[in-house]
């Protein structure tokens, strides 16, 4: 089965072809042509400057990624949500022109789906073979954390979710990038922080990890940004020492990993997962990997952790999870109905029936 990935929900154009045999996927080609550059500007992403340059991008890369009339390709994959819905409405129009052009099948996939089911795709530049080792196995418990989103999910088997807790206020994503704004550092944040972090303290300064004394799973990174800003009010002269930078950056991203390592080890206990899977954006850092690495080991249950390539927006993530739901018609879309949805949830199948 050969499917064709779309992403277009933020400031990445991206397309992709991948593979499926049986749970196995491999990667014939993935492009991302990143807008970065052109947001810096403007210290975030502008949704209607990210919607024209997906125009202007889409074309070009689909007559370069392509065979002509989509030939060998079952189905087309694209990001219906969430996500900036000038953006998403580009990748999405396009996908319905294909689709109903080339008489494919047209599945709209969830963004964040898209990222759990980064952790299938292999190491590696394009093409490659498929994973030759283990897989995430059912139920898997999913650590999603974003610029958007920061949630854990029970994933009981292929499309099948229970969202154990969420932010209540800020993603974990965005904590880095107001941090890294703050701080007078460049969009985008979080890349920044990391990287400063590297050399800091990260006992320097005693940030708040919210909600971490409450016995519940949901996520609250809104004291930490205004405890910084507060911190730096005070310390406006020092904002000049790369020094005091780095232990803020060190610190900031100390307290942010805390949180979402403790409140997963906390899921873990709870509902008994057969592996755990980091995915997400901010599954990038590397001290949350290596934290969240650590923890697990200690639980003695295997994580999986996408390759750097596709932590971030890419198409081939949308394919993977658009491979998986192939099989079921009932997840296939109308080319003349489909809309996008910047609020989409993540929907899965109904549960299957336990048996008797």
């Amino acid at each position: 089965m050969r499917i064709l990935g779309i992403e277009s929900s933020c400031d990445e154009t991206a397309l992709a072809l991948v593979m499926r045999a049986g749970d196995r996927l491999l990667v014939e080609s993935s492009t991302v042509l990143s807008q970065v550059k052109i947001h810096a500007a403007y210290g975030g992403v502008v949704p209607e400057v990210a919607a024209r340059k997906h125009m202007e991008a889409l074309f070009p890369m689909l007559e370069h990624t392509l065979p002509r009339g989509g030939a060998g390709i079952d189905a087309i994959a694209v990001t219906a949500g969430p996500g900036l819905a000038p953006a998403l409405r580009t990748g999405v129009e396009v996908a319905k022109t294909l689709a109903w052009l080339w008489h494919k099948s047209l599945i709209p996939v969830n963004h964040l789906e898209g990222h759990i089911y980064a952790s299938w795709l292999p190491e590696g530049t394009p093409p490659t073979q498929p994973l030759t080792g283990a897989l995430p196995t059912f139920p898997a418990l999913c650590l999603l954390v974003s610029g958007g989103h920061t949630e854990l999910i029970f994933m009981k088997d292929h499309g099948v979710y229970e969202r154990l807790g969420e932010t209540l206020d800020d993603a974990a994503g965005e904590a880095f990038d107001k941090t890294a704004k703050m701080l007078g550092l460049p969009y985008p944040g979080g890349p920044q922080i990391a990287a400063r972090a590297e050399t800091g303290n990260k006992d320097a300064f005693d940030f708040p990890r919210g909600l971490l004394d409450r016995p519940d799973l949901n996520f609250s990174f809104s004291g930490l940004k205004t405890s910084v800003l507060y911190m730096l009010r005070k310390h406006d002269a020092d904002l000049e020492e790369s020094a005091f930078i780095a232990d803020v950056a060190a610190s900031v991203q100390e307290a942010i990993v805390d949180v979402l390592v403790k409140k997963t080890v906390r899921a873990a206990k709870r509902v008994a997962p057969k592996s755990v899977i980091l995915a997400g954006g901010v599954s990038a850092n590397k001290a949350l990997r290596k934290r969240l690495a650590e923890a697990m080991h200690a639980a003695g249950i295997p994580l999986y952790v996408p390759p750097f390539a596709y932590s971030v927006d890419n198409a081939a993530m949308i394919a993977a999870a658009g491979a998986f739901r192939f099989d079921d018609a009932t997840d296939h879309a109308d080319p003349l109905t489909l809309a996008a949805d910047p609020n989409l949830e993540i929907i899965g199948r109904p549960s299957p029936t336990p048996p008797s």
